[in-house]
């Protein structure tokens, strides 16, 4: 829910902690809050473990050639990279039902999302289900199965931060980088799953 707020609109920020005395009173809303903490505290453990910041430190020194002649900041590509390329590996190597996904995201109980919004401070919550029902309908995770439809990605998220073009040469080195960087160094990328799962507190 976090990230789905926050690509919906930049803007948004809520803090769904100060309304909890009614969001746990309701068994549904309860259910979005506790999913809203434990996200937030798996990207805490995530942005703080040695695999992340390894990763994206010698990840980063790769990609920085390429985008010499891009405003784009290479450390943030690198960070964006390192958790696209997760998500390759998952979607690649079928560790995740991304069917079920989808299924679970259209099945999702859209009234007791919006009193959640409502209550934590969205009075119209229609640009955030219009957002929702282009995400559904996307299902662009499928994309993610092959790792030449990444750069596109990347860029993409960047271009929300800065104001550039890119070329084909762009794209077929970051390509290069990545699947170069996945093939060498992340072959043990279900380990970093079971630490961030180890060090979970909440609700774990």
């Amino acid at each position: 829910m976090p990230d789905l707020l926050k690509n919906a609109d930049k803007s948004y920020s809520f803090q769904p902690q100060r309304f909890e005395e009614f969001l746990f009173s309701h068994p549904q809303t309860r259910a979005i809050s506790e999913g809203w903490y434990r996200h937030v505290e798996v990207d805490k453990i995530w942005h703080n473990c040695d695999y992340f910041l390894t990763h994206s430190h010698e990840l980063r020194k790769r990609i920085d050639p390429v985008i010499a002649d891009l405003p784009v900041r290479a450390s943030f590509l690198a960070h964006v990279s390192m958790e696209i390329l997760l998500d390759h590996l998952l979607v690649a190597n079928q560790v995740i039902n991304l069917a079920r996904f989808y299924e679970h995201l259209e099945a999702a109980n859209r009234t007791a999302i919006n009193m959640y919004l409502k209550h934590i401070g969205l009075e119209d919550s229609s640009k955030f289900f219009n957002f929702y029902d282009r995400f559904l309908q996307s299902q662009y995770m499928y994309d993610y199965g092959q790792i030449e439809n990444l750069s596109h990605a990347l860029f993409n998220i960047c271009k929300r931060v800065w104001n550039f073009n890119t070329q084909s040469v762009h794209h077929q080195l970051l390509t290069e980088v990545l699947a170069d960087y996945t093939n060498n160094y992340l072959m043990d990328y279900k380990d970093v799953f079971q630490y961030v799962k180890s060090n979970l507190t909440y609700l774990s």
